[in-house]
């Protein structure tokens, strides 16, 4: 049966084109486009970087990741957990460059070296950080401005709305602007601002192997999705109805709205077949481990970044993201699982930019909606928290450190709200503007980026080179 124009763009409102949100779509024919005569080359256009965001969505238990293990430090740490608190024998111990507040810490047991299935083990997440590859940056929270106990107890801070709210907190941590409603993500704004150093190519600088998000929105840049698997082509657009389709396209529209759909849906067709080409060139010789969707995620990253040349990048930003972490009940357990999957993964991801000679130009970093709360809930887990602690991961990053403050780990202590809930010391802005230059912005384009970030004392908090 033939199609006609309005059926058309009935279905394919549905079908996974490999573009942006259609929030995005909405902002674009609102905004047009933003002049790009104020885009600068702030790096050697062959200067290639790639920024990977890897999103841990439900709030990851920064409590459980780092744990004291001085014997008086770890009574109170088990005395709170109860029966999330890890055995003390089977912590991984560290040994921080430079930082030290009278306590030692080890990490999750579940961050040790990564089996191959097909040779020696991978270094995993402790040992990265014993070479220098990885840095944990703590206590990082969504925060409008610096927050004290005294102020939150008083109600006298000013705090990002619907503060423990996922879809609130994990929206505010991929756009940075916390007190305003959300038009673009921070990823996208960096896309828009450094679109000139990717030149004439046809592939998006922002990436998405999972989904659509608000991370990569922009105003100039469209974030591309693809599958941990190849491009998402639109379903049906086969050899015998592509001349259909595309004559659907060509129509003119006169209606604002199916013009500019037509115009995403015609280039991401186009991309879907560039892509699809450049894609059967990919080479990562790298093992990464089976039946693990982020595994999945990050070789298809890698592949990516090893057809850089062909598809004319030199700079490119990814999303990854991994679901599970909200763990109000089981969480033992689950949790190990989740992140001896992310040890994994990431043990493999790091291999492959070595293997692909770009482990320099590679940063990947973690975010999270949330903490967790200090003591065990009533279904032996824990509830939404606010402070967290993120590692960043690559040969750029000045590893084998700690960056930002460990709470004191106290119910009612100077660090907590008053349940457990620990008060970010370090915000958004600065961990991701620490990122942003390091990907190639300087001190006077930062404000365009992060417009909030003025309120803060550390526009660069030092852990990349």
């Amino acid at each position: 049966m033939m199609t006609n124009r309005r059926q058309f763009l009935r279905q394919a409102a549905c079908a996974a084109l490999g573009t942006t949100s259609l929030a995005s779509t909405v902002w674009n024919l609102r905004s047009i486009r933003a002049a790009t005569a104020n885009n600068r080359e702030l790096d050697s256009p062959g200067d290639f970087k790639a920024l990977v965001c890897l999103f841990l969505y439900g709030g990851n238990d920064a409590n459980n990741l780092i744990v004291p293990t001085d014997t008086s430090d770890y009574n109170a740490y088990a005395a709170a957990r109860q029966v999330l608190a890890l055995p003390q024998a089977s912590l991984l111990p560290i040994s921080p460059l430079t930082y030290s507040d009278g306590r030692s810490f080890g990490l999750h047991p579940a961050l040790t070296d990564a089996p191959t299935g097909n040779g020696p083990n991978l270094p995993g997440l402790r040992n990265l950080f014993a070479q220098g590859k990885l840095a944990f940056v703590n206590n990082v929270g969504t925060l409008v401005a610096p927050v004290t106990r005294a102020d939150f107890l008083a109600d006298t801070a000013a705090l990002p709305p619907q503060l423990f709210s996922h879809n609130d907190q994990s929206v505010h941590w991929q756009t940075s602007i916390p007190d305003q409603p959300p038009r673009t993500g921070w990823g996208g704004r960096l896309a828009d601002l450094l679109i000139s150093m990717n030149g004439a190519a046809q592939i998006s600088m922002s990436i998405s192997v999972a989904g659509t998000n608000v991370f990569q929105i922009g105003n100039q840049v469209f974030q591309y999705a693809a599958s941990p698997y190849g491009v998402v082509n639109l379903d049906g657009y086969e050899d015998t109805s592509a001349t259909t389709i595309d004559g659907l396209l060509n129509l003119p529209h006169l209606n604002l709205f199916e013009a500019e759909f037509a115009k995403i849906t015609r280039r991401s067709l186009d991309n879907s077949a560039l892509l699809s080409t450049a894609l059967q060139g990919a080479n990562v010789p790298t093992f990464f481990p089976s039946q693990n969707d982020l595994a999945d995620q990050l070789h298809m990253v890698a592949k990516l970044i090893s057809i850089r040349s062909s598809l004319g990048m030199t700079r490119q930003i990814f999303f990854c993201s991994v679901g599970g972490y909200d763990t109000h009940g089981d969480q033992l357990g689950a949790h190990a699982t989740l992140l001896s999957e992310l040890n994994a993964a990431l043990a493999s991801f790091y291999q492959a930019t070595v293997d692909l000679g770009v482990s320099q130009q590679v940063t990947t970093f973690t975010a999270s909606d949330f903490g967790r709360t200090f003591p065990v809930n009533n279904g032996n887990g824990s509830d939404h928290g606010w402070g967290n602690h993120q590692f960043v991961l690559g040969g750029a990053v000045r590893g084998g450190d700690f960056y930002g403050q460990i709470p004191t780990l106290a119910v009612d202590g100077p660090d907590d709200t008053s349940d457990g809930r620990w008060i970010p010391t370090i915000s958004v802005d600065e961990y991701s503007a620490t990122l942003a230059k390091w990907f190639g912005v300087n001190a006077t384009d930062m404000s365009s980026v992060f417009p909030n970030l003025s309120r803060f004392a550390r526009p660069d908090l030092g852990f990349m080179i």
